[in-house]
């Protein structure tokens, strides 16, 4: 069987930065073409990052994509590259009519390219376009109807993009109506909670249809609530796993292929399945052997669950605050678990003396939390001071009668407060504490706990907030460093302290139960009555709904965070604030 060394290069775009990614993809050519690599591929839209949302409606955008394409090709052959075959994602346009979508010629598409020889050797369209939960390809994109079949080195590979293979048919049975020895996925596919098992089931799958080996590249990173998390993966037919990247880390993984030689005599414009049509590039290059020094396949290991979460909070959080021109970030440290996570997320996303806390206390702030919270700084070296909010909170009161509920949001408001004209001062990014349950029922303060600019616990709900704190402080004891988050923090009740003996009991369904409700509503999309007969009592099933309902304006106006779940509020949660549906 001829050899094919392959070169997956799992890396971190930026959306928008152009020459940036073209630079990055240029540097990791020549890193697999170092390591003796025949055929190299870089993830979805790596030109311009993904997604881009509107900027795929600006001309201008689409047209610096497509020179870019151009001008990176030129440059790969100036710098002595162009023999080696490099498959990238940009942002295209079509040449064509889309009858069916009713959109005209010039549309942006969702494309790809291989670069050979200093010009682009052919390009194709993603052919299945996403539209379902964060996803509103149709929005933008009109689909490509090409299977485009490389000939190299006496192998045919067939390419693909990310949905492709999500969807039925398409290019993976075409690859093998087409005979190809190898189906190239290059992908953008987000994070979520267990979606590497899901991921590498599927491709096991699509491998056996395909009737050939698979290689599925994704990137890593972040791009606002979407986090990348690699987990790249080469499958043979049969399922097994050739080669499968690390998570949450830019990785090139080169390994040699055995692959049947090419013996598919179909010609350019075959209708294959799904109204592909069948596109040939010959790359050239004689059948090669096993090599004499092989490339070792990568088999990373996994990681579990509480690590694979805290790792996408921790990129969210990096790629987020980086990507937007900060170095440093600002929280509220209030001795609460929430901040806490938070605080700890941010030392290992952005390095401890990056990260600028204050403690703002009331009269209602207990001395253990204070104490809690001065030991936090101190395990993790953050920088860290206090700035009472009494004198504040008395002139506001001095000046107006408030009681009850208004002198409590007046506490947090003060804290908001505080924490904005920091950080318009020192320049520093405000990370928001709040968490998913607290977000889902309301349990918040507009312009309060809620300012800032990032919420790295947004998708957590608070049963989980506990598990990843106690998770954290394991692994830094098993690496013999310092526990981040002092026990009291983890171990007292939850509260928000802006009252007497104040705890989140007095206003709302013990954590456990209120997240498995929220699951079953949110995640689950049930309606109150089937949320009861689950055996959930019909009296807290429908309180929460209610306050899940009414509380969709201050979600609106929460700032983003990671994405973890399969539904988190943003781009995969969309409803009416303005709803007269109450029954769930």
């Amino acid at each position: 069987m001829p050899s094919l060394r392959l070169a997956l290069s799992q890396l971190d775009p930026t959306v928008g930065a152009i020459a940036h990614n073209s630079e990055q993809v240029l540097q990791w050519t020549r890193r697999a073409a170092e390591r003796g690599a025949q055929l190299v591929a870089f993830p979805e839209m790596v030109l311009t990052g993904y997604p881009v949302e509107d900027l795929a409606l600006r001309r201008s955008f689409v047209d610096a994509s497509r020179a870019a394409l151009v001008e990176l090709a030129a440059r790969l052959a100036a710098e002595g590259l162009g023999e080696l075959p490099v498959v990238v994602g940009y942002l295209g346009r079509s040449e064509h009519d889309s009858p069916r979508l009713g959109r005209p010629a010039g549309s942006p598409q969702n494309c790809a390219a291989v670069l050979h020889r200093g010009t682009v050797a052919t390009r194709f369209a993603k052919h299945h376009l996403p539209n379902y939960g964060v996803f509103d390809e149709y929005r933008y994109f009109v689909p490509g109807d090409q299977l485009p079949v490389l000939r190299l080195h006496g192998v045919d590979v067939a390419l693909a993009v990310c949905e492709d293979i999500w969807q039925d048919g398409g290019r993976v049975t075409a690859a093998r109506e087409a005979g190809a020895g190898l189906l190239l996925v290059i992908n953008g596919s987000p994070y979520e909670r267990n979606k590497d098992d899901q991921r590498l089931a599927l491709v096991q799958r699509r491998a056996a249809e395909a009737g050939c080996t698979l290689a599925y590249l994704n990137m890593v990173g972040a791009q606002d609530e979407l986090v990348f998390d690699g987990d790249s993966l080469v499958v043979q037919a049969d399922g097994q796993v050739l080669s499968r990247a690390p998570q949450f880390e830019e990785s090139l993984i080169v390994l040699d292929l055995e692959l049947p030689a090419a013996t598919s005599d179909h010609t350019d414009g075959l209708l294959l399945g799904d109204g592909l049509h069948l596109v040939r590039t010959e790359l050239g290059g004689e059948p090669a052997g096993r090599p004499q020094e092989p490339a070792v396949a990568q088999i990373a290991p996994r990681i579990d669950d509480e690590a694979e979460i805290y790792a996408a909070l921790v990129s969210g959080t990096r790629a987020y605050v980086r990507k937007n021109g900060f170095t440093s970030v600002l929280i509220g440290l209030s001795g609460g678990i929430d901040s806490a996570l938070v605080a700890a997320i941010a030392v290992d996303a952005v390095g401890a003396g990056n990260v600028h806390c204050v403690s703002m206390p009331s009269r209602y702030s207990s001395q253990h939390s204070r104490d809690d919270a001065a030991e936090l700084a101190r395990r993790t070296g953050l920088n860290f001071r206090t700035v009472s909010i009494a004198p504040m909170f008395d002139a506001y009161t001095g000046a107006l009668e408030l009681t009850g509920l208004a002198e409590e949001n007046l506490q947090s408001r003060l804290r908001g407060t505080l924490l904005m004209a920091i950080s318009n001062q020192e320049g520093h990014l405000v990370l928001a504490p709040g968490n998913k349950s607290e977000l889902a029922v309301g349990y918040s303060t507009l312009y309060g706990d809620s300012v800032g600019a990032y919420g790295p616990i947004k998708d957590v709900y608070k049963s989980l907030v506990f598990r990843l704190a106690k998770w954290r402080n394991e692994a830094a004891a098993e690496r013999g460093e310092t526990p981040p988050i002092p026990e009291n923090t983890i171990l007292k009740p939850p509260s928000a302290e802006l009252r007497p003996d104040q705890v989140d009991s007095d206003s709302l369904p013990d954590y456990d139960l209120l997240d498995s409700i929220l699951d079953a509503y949110i995640e689950g999309d049930q309606g109150r009555d089937a949320i009861v007969a689950l055996g959930f009592e019909a009296a807290v099933v429908d309180r929460v709904v209610r306050l899940v309902d009414t509380a969709e304006y201050k979600r609106r106006q929460y700032p983003p965070g990671p994405k973890i779940s399969a539904k988190g509020f943003g781009r995969d949660r969309r409803l009416p604030i303005t709803n007269g549906w109450r029954r769930g």
